[in-house]
C-alpha cells in the first residue's frame, strides 16, 4: 500500500493536478478572507470556509477523474491486478494520496486564523472546527469521485458524473423544498432514489436482472410501508434529505456546532464509497 501511496502522491506533483487543487483552495481562501475578514471586518473565519465549499464542485472532479479511469483506458490497471496486494490496499493507497494532496493547502489555511487573531478577536475553536469540517467534507466527496472514476474508462465521463453528483448534493437541501410535503410526493421521491440506486448497481455489475430485481424488491417494500403507515410519509423525504446532505452537515459545523454525528457521517460516506470502489475493481479483476 505504501508503494501505491508514494507513486500516486508523486504523480499529483509531477504534473499540475496537485498544484491546481492547492491553488484553487488558497486563491478563494484569500479572496473570501479579504472580503469577510478584512474589508467587512468580520472576525468569523468560519464564514470563509463556508463560502468556499462550492469549490469542491470544481476541484474534486479534476482531482479524481484520472485516479482509476485513466489506468483502465491505458490498460495499466492490469499491473494493479498483478501486484501482491489486495484491492483494498490499492484503493486505500490511492485514497490516502488524494487526502494528502488535499491536506497540504489546508495546513497553510490553519495559519490564517492565527494571523487574524493578532489583529482581531477571532474565535479559534470555531475557526479550526470549520477547517476540520472542510477536510472531512472533502474526504467524503473525494471517495465519491474515486468510485465514479472506477466505473468508466473516460476521464471526461468521470469528471462530468462526479460534478453532477456533487452538484446535486450541493443543492440537495434546496431541491427538497420543491418536493411536495404530501405522503404521495415522498413516495414518488423515494421511488426515484430506488431507481437511481438500481442504475448504479447495474453500472457496477452489468447485471441487469439483479438490478431490476433489487429495484422491484425495494419498491415493493416501500409500497407496503406506505400502505401500512401513509401518514408517516408526510414530509419524510425532506427530513431524510436534510440528514444526507453533506454540505448541509458542513454548514452546521460552520454555524458553530461541532456535532460528532456530522463527522461520523462524513467518515461513513467515505468508508462506504471506498468499499464500493474496492468491489468495482475486484469485479473487473476477476472478469479479466
Amino acid at each position: 500500500m505504501k508503494a501505491v501511496y508514494k507513486h500516486e502522491l508523486s504523480s499529483y506533483f509531477t504534473n499540475l493536478t496537485g498544484y491546481v487543487f492547492g491553488a484553487f483552495i488558497l486563491l478563494f481562501a484569500g479572496i473570501y478572507s479579504m472580503v469577510y475578514n478584512l474589508k467587512s471586518q468580520v472576525a468569523n473565519f468560519e464564514y470563509v470556509m463556508g463560502s468556499m465549499s462550492f469549490i469542491y464542485l470544481i476541484v474534486v472532479p479534476i482531482l479524481t477523474m484520472r485516479v482509476i479511469s485513466e489506468e483502465r483506458r491505458q490498460k495499466t490497471d492490469q499491473l494493479l491486478y498483478s501486484l501482491p496486494l489486495s484491492m483494498s490496499k490499492v484503493v486505500l493507497g490511492k485514497y490516502f494520496a488524494l487526502l494528502t494532496t488535499m491536506v497540504f493547502p489546508l495546513l497553510i489555511l490553519c495559519v490564517y486564523p492565527l494571523v487574524l487573531k493578532m489583529y482581531g478577536s477571532v474565535y479559534l475553536p470555531t475557526a479550526y472546527a470549520s477547517i476540520l469540517g472542510f477536510f472531512f467534507l472533502g474526504a467524503a466527496l473525494i471517495s465519491v469521485g474515486m468510485f465514479i472514476s472506477s466505473l468508466t474508462e473516460s476521464q471526461a465521463v468521470a469528471a462530468g458524473a462526479s460534478f453532477a453528483v456533487i452538484l446535486i448534493n450541493y443543492f440537495l437541501n434546496s431541491l427538497s423544498g420543491y418536493i411536495t410535503g404530501s405522503a404521495f410526493g415522498s413516495l414518488m421521491a423515494f421511488t426515484a432514489v430506488i431507481l437511481l440506486a438500481a442504475l448504479i448497481y447495474f453500472l457496477m455489475t452489468k447485471n441487469g436482472f439483479t438490478a431490476v430485481l433489487i429495484a422491484l424488491v425495494l419498491e415493493a417494500a416501500l409500497v407496503v410501508v406506505y400502505t401500512i403507515s401513509t401518514s408517516s410519509f408526510e414530509g419524510l423525504f425532506s427530513t431524510v434529505v436534510s440528514k444526507i446532505s453533506l454540505f448541509q452537515r458542513f454548514y452546521t459545523i460552520v454555524d458553530g456546532s461541532l456535532d460528532l454525528t456530522n463527522i461520523v457521517c462524513f467518515i461513513t460516506v467515505s468508508g462506504v464509497f471506498v468499499f464500493l470502489t474496492v468491489q468495482s475493481l475486484e469485479k473487473r479483476r476477476w472478469s479479466e
